[in-house]
């Protein structure tokens, strides 16, 4: 905290504008600041809670989705290419809000913001993940599935234990950036009343009335947030090539 607050600080400096500014909202030296700061971060929860729910979600989906494109069924493969165009043509924040405001009165079903938030995140990003696992499963040589049917394995044990998990070390490049991705997009559910990290900083704006502070923190909140996934996505990547080497 003390190290976010000298970040500000030299912010500040460089700048030149430390008479003009007040980072007072967000010093961690004095009690009302030290509280403002702990309101930001407490967004941090719901931000994770709900990109990770949303894109295990959607990757679960993605695969299924993805399946049928692979197939020699023509009418699969449509179904595969009408759900994947129509869904990457609808805007995240359009469709977060059609499912909040939308979805209940046509399903009876009352959906709170963080289902809403799930759903319409995890949906949107379905699409993207079936063309990721689309693309990888395709990249597989031909002769491992030759391979797979010479021991007489079914196609669900083919899938399971010899081509997905070649895949899936080919494409967690692409997992990643969505992951990332979806971290970034999570703050687009903050327009139905999400508690995450935009909404908590919106609200601190109203009371405070000091919004470059506020969102200079925010930027911050982000930058760590998605450095600290990304560098765990390599470290992943590392890890895997090592054990694929082995």
């Amino acid at each position: 905290m003390k190290t976010l607050f000298a970040i500000l600080i030299l912010t500040t400096f460089l700048t030149g504008c430390s008479t003009e500014w007040g980072w007072y909202v967000v010093d961690p030296s004095n009690k009302s600041g030290l509280i403002n700061l702990k309101f930001l971060l407490s967004g941090y929860y719901y931000t994770l809670l709900l990109s990770f729910t949303s894109i295990t979600i959607s990757v679960c989906v993605g695969l299924l989705v993805a399946l049928p494109g692979l197939s020699q069924n023509p009418w699969l493969r449509n179904c595969n290419r009408v759900y994947v165009e129509v869904v990457r043509s609808v805007p995240i924040l359009v469709l977060i809000l059609w499912v909040y405001y939308g979805l209940p009165p046509m399903t009876g079903l009352e959906i709170n913001v963080f289902w809403a938030g799930v759903i319409a995140l995890a949906l949107s990003d379905s699409a993207f993940q079936a063309e990721i696992f689309r693309a990888g499963i395709q990249s597989i040589d031909k002769g491992q599935y030759e391979a797979s049917h010479t021991i007489s394995l079914s196609y669900t044990d083919t899938m399971r234990f010899v081509i997905l998990p070649q895949a899936i070390r080919r494409i967690l490049p692409a997992l990643g950036n969505q992951l990332v991705y979806m971290l970034k997009m999570s703050s687009l559910v903050s327009v139905i009343g999400m508690q995450e990290l935009t909404r908590k900083a919106n609200e601190l704006v109203v009371t405070e009335y000091r919004p470059l502070e506020i969102y200079t923190v925010l930027v911050l909140e982000y930058l760590v947030l998605i450095l600290a996934v990304s560098a765990c996505v390599r470290w992943l990547e590392r890890r895997l090539k090592t054990n694929e080497n082995i």
